[in-house]
């Protein structure tokens, strides 16, 4: 399906982020050879890639200088500071399509006494002519929209509690929540949770919807 979809799309000159799921040769070298760049989070699926990104960071060869951005944010008495490093030392070791630098995001969220610490890391096509600050925009960019889309499936939509775990049937549970998603919010709901409580489920509500405006 992704890369029916990514055939579709106009890429040259885009940027493609994805989370670990679309950290894929083939569609990375899909995404370039349309004349897109990509930027996707590596995790456990590319056990080899993962390990040789977590080593670079975590013990950088003698001379090794990293390309660097930090931000801060504060929202009441929550304090965000996102750190990120960016390297080219693994565009030609790895076997991967189109790499150019690798990157690790450290993510460390302190509201009173308790602080948290997220580390991702990332594969990209876009060279070290990108700065640090940007690749780290375009980073907390991508987790702004897994992180609004996965929420409202996660908490609104149940799907971590769903026991269908067989064949097909989560890949297309998934895009029907997608699609539920992108009804409701194109008929100008931004609480889904109403929403849902406001349809209740009924049937034919999601071809109402699309005839729909925003309920007053």
């Amino acid at each position: 399906m992704v890369p029916a979809v990514l055939a579709a799309l106009p890429l040259a000159d885009r940027l493609v982020t994805g989370d670990a799921l679309y950290c894929q040769r083939d569609l990375c070298r899909q995404i370039r050879v349309q004349g897109g760049d990509y930027l996707v989070i590596v995790k456990a699926n590319q056990p080899e890639v993962q390990w040789a990104v977590q080593t670079l960071f975590a013990t950088p060869p003698p001379g090794e200088r990293f390309a660097t951005a930090v931000t801060w944010d504060q929202h009441g008495d929550r304090v965000e500071v996102r750190r990120l490093w960016a390297s080219t030392a693994l565009a030609h070791y790895l076997d991967w399509p189109g790499l150019r630098q690798v990157v690790c995001v450290e993510r460390c969220c302190r509201r009173r006494d308790q602080t948290t610490r997220q580390v991702r890391y990332a594969l990209t096509s876009l060279g070290p002519e990108v700065e640090a600050a940007t690749l780290l925009a375009y980073v907390r960019g991508h987790w702004a929209i897994e992180n609004r889309l996965h929420w409202v499936r996660d908490v609104t939509f149940g799907e971590d509690a769903a026991q269908v775990r067989s064949g097909a049937v989560p890949q297309v549970l998934a895009a029907l929540r997608n699609a539920v998603i992108a009804v409701l919010r194109g008929a100008g709901w931004t609480n889904l949770a109403a929403a849902l409580r406001y349809y209740g489920w009924q049937p034919g509500a999601a071809l109402a919807v699309l005839g729909l405006s925003p309920p007053e």
